[in-house]
């Protein structure tokens, strides 16, 4: 009895022993940590966005890209649906499902301008530019000066009326090319001169 007995206490020293070289273990790794918390500067390292790279102070583009955008959906969407409702008066009402539908899309376009124009951005660096649009979908190019082949500014009528134009870049690779809307004319311009003149002294080595 005595023996089963000795037995008995040591599997319990046994455990006891495990468990608190499992707890001292825990306690290390907690140190340990904590160590290298201080070592990173006090604090855990933060998750960088792929869309917002830091030290780059990005430009917006004008809000009266809003309404150019609002207007141009109008003006395409408007005459649409009153041919359907034309249509479904002299045919079929089952026509008018489809001025609904015409008239929904024109709601959703109006709605999506606000929120999307905001979200344009572009930014000069001393090597490339980056252009950055999008909510749900967000895009980011990175534009090498270096691969620039030529810069145009467009504006149609809408975007003339709002006092608005587009620099379009063209590069080596389509891949690469990318657009800004919704810029004054001065600032268009100004960009346009500013990237060819950087485009032409990357191609020249300088």
């Amino acid at each position: 009895m005595d023996h089963e007995a000795g037995r008995g206490a040591g599997r319990g020293a046994e455990r006891e022993a495990g468990r608190e070289a499992g707890r001292e273990a825990g306690r290390e790794a907690g140190r340990e940590a904590g160590r290298e918390v201080e070592r990173e500067g006090g604090a855990p390292r933060a998750a960088v966005d792929p869309f917002d790279p830091p030290g780059v102070t990005w430009r917006r583009v004008s809000p009266r890209l809003v309404a150019s955008q609002r207007t141009a959906n109008t003006l395409t969407s408007a005459p649409l649906v009153l041919v359907l409702l034309v249509l479904a008066a002299l045919l079929t009402w089952w026509i008018a499902l489809g001025a609904a539908a015409v008239a929904a899309l024109w709601a959703w376009g109006w709605w999506l301008s606000g929120r999307q124009v905001p979200a344009w951005g572009y930014a000069e660096r001393d090597e490339d530019l980056l252009v950055r649009h999008g909510l749900l979908f967000r895009s980011l190019v990175v534009v090498p000066y270096g691969r620039l082949q030529y810069v145009d500014v467009e504006a149609g009528p809408v975007d003339r009326r709002f006092g608005l134009a587009k620099v379009q870049l063209h590069t080596a690779s389509p891949d690469t090319d990318a657009a800004v809307p919704g810029l004054p004319p001065e600032e268009a311009a100004r960009l346009r001169d500013r990237l060819a003149e950087r485009g032409q002294a990357r191609l020249a080595g300088l």
